[in-house]
């Protein structure tokens, strides 16, 4: 299978490897990393084994061409790049899988490529980029396929079968909508509240962030779990996600809360993503994360104060940190 690993950060570059040490024909379409992937290529540092592969290296889609098979890595933050980079990409029967959080972002390559080739892929995986071309795994690394606006067809579990047997745990999902309401109990707590504690918890619970001080440090997964106040916090989160999920119809199980905070345990202090993102200065996932979550559970007259004073906290800090660069 011929395919384009658009987004090479640790996320696209894990999957990308694994899928490229499994004999896949992948392209990696990078910017920064470019001369040291094509050089050295990708090293991976795993809880599982440690791996390098050599794969094929682009700087412009054009050098691709045509595939089988994007998988798109970005961050949501960089969606208005994908008119540009996806076109040369796609042809009539390329599948599009987009690995990226939140909501939204299989809608928004629907209205570039139609619905009928997208697919969301959701990865349940702790991963930190440590520099180009290496990529740290330190847990996990699940991820789950669906179809957009429909129940998966053969060729979803045919991809998942093709991940499978790259070393992938790959599972397909009957309802890609209500799994990603599943993942945003977790996303949203962890990455939310590891940004927001910045501020500390009295500015988070008020949702206001203190104008005569500068920010803490963010907290790792082990800070939130480990102070009875933040894990509170993290489930009242997870509660009000929860609740939102459930009034769109979505059967998440009242056990769902005690099974993220249980399996977030066995990840120590693990920086999410968000975390990264603020203390690297770059622009956090606000809309797909959180505000877009927030404005569908208020359409659905679900209360969320928890995730509204949050998210003021996030876009504060995120206001702050980028008018410094």
């Amino acid at each position: 299978m011929k395919m384009a690993v658009v987004g090479c950060g640790a996320l696209g570059s894990f999957y990308g490897a694994k899928l490229c040490r499994a004999g896949e024909e992948a392209h990696f379409l990078l910017r920064s990393d470019y001369d040291v992937v094509r050089t050295q290529g990708v090293r991976v540092r795993s809880i599982h084994g440690d791996f390098h592969v050599h794969p094929r290296c682009a700087r412009w889609p054009e050098e691709i061409g045509v595939v089988d098979l994007v998988v798109i890595g970005l961050k949501t933050t960089a969606n208005t790049e994908l008119p540009k980079l996806l076109p040369p990409l796609v042809g009539r029967e390329t599948l599009v899988v987009t690995l990226q959080n939140g909501l939204g972002n299989e809608e928004q390559l629907a209205a570039l490529f139609g619905p009928e080739n997208i697919l969301g892929g959701l990865c349940f995986v702790c991963l930190n980029r440590l520099e180009p071309g290496l990529i740290h795994h330190t847990a996990h690394g699940k991820v789950v396929l669906g179809e957009l606006g429909r129940p998966p067809l053969a060729r979803t579990h045919a991809l998942a079968e093709r991940f499978r047997h790259a070393g992938i745990p790959c599972t397909v999902t009957e309802n890609l909508a209500a799994a990603h309401w599943e993942k945003l109990v977790w996303n949203i707590p962890f990455n939310g509240l590891g940004v927001a504690g910045a501020a500390g918890y009295d500015a988070v619970v008020r949702g206001n962030v203190p104008t005569d001080q500068p920010p803490g440090p963010c907290l790792a997964t082990d800070a939130l779990l480990n102070d009875a106040r933040w894990e509170r916090l993290v489930r009242e989160l997870m509660w009000e996600v929860v609740m939102a999920a459930r009034a769109h119809g979505y059967a998440i199980p009242d056990a769902v809360v005690d099974h993220q905070v249980d399996r977030t345990r066995v990840m120590a202090a693990y920086k999410a993503s968000t975390l990264i993102d603020f203390e690297r200065g770059l622009p956090l996932e606000l809309e797909s994360m959180f505000l877009e979550p927030q404005r569908q559970a208020r359409a659905l007259g679900v209360p969320t104060p928890r995730l509204a004073a949050m998210n003021r906290i996030l876009a504060a800090l995120e206001e702050r940190t980028l008018s410094r660069e």
